[in-house]
């Protein structure tokens, strides 16, 4: 079962960068950004991460952590996390838990091959636990900009 826009977000607490554990309903009172992305280090990914780094301080501004989520381990964010400079943590979905909930897990191409893998997606939920928007088959350019728009506008 997947959560749909208007519903809440059910709890879920997933090992995080950095060694910690983050639980969702801790972040009640401020707005969320999840950002579902493939991989750690490739082109799109770091673009996609490095956009959101560069607008850290307008989401902070409008109330909203960002979180990026993808099955790469512990240790793999935190070299990704260091390298970019990322100034929020990164979640590690080995079991596909935040995956299913966001039914974000897509069989994809890769060099002629069928491979589940995680479709570029992002989401936005507000301070009370609320998912407002979702964006699906994310294209990297202009996405943080969208996102950070959108955030300001559900901050009112």
């Amino acid at each position: 079962m997947s959560v749909e826009v208007g519903q809440p977000v059910p709890d879920l607490a997933l090992p995080a960068s950095g060694g910690q554990t983050i639980a969702l309903a801790e972040l009640r009172g401020r707005q969320l950004v999840l950002y579902f992305y493939p991989k750690d280090s490739t082109p799109g990914c770091t673009t996609e991460s490095q956009n959101f780094r560069d607008l850290a301080a307008q989401f902070e501004a409008a109330n909203t952590v960002i979180l990026g989520v993808s099955r790469d381990g512990v240790k793999s964010h935190d070299n990704f996390k260091a390298k970019q400079s990322l100034p929020f943590e990164l979640l590690s979905d080995k079991e596909e838990i935040a995956c299913q909930l966001f039914d974000v897990i897509r069989m994809k191409n890769m060099y002629g091959k069928q491979v589940r893998g995680i479709e570029r997606s992002t989401f936005l939920i507000d301070a009370g636990g609320v998912l407002r928007r979702e964006w699906r088959k994310v294209k990297v350019p202009g996405h943080a900009d969208e996102v950070l728009a959108a955030a300001r506008e559900l901050a009112g």
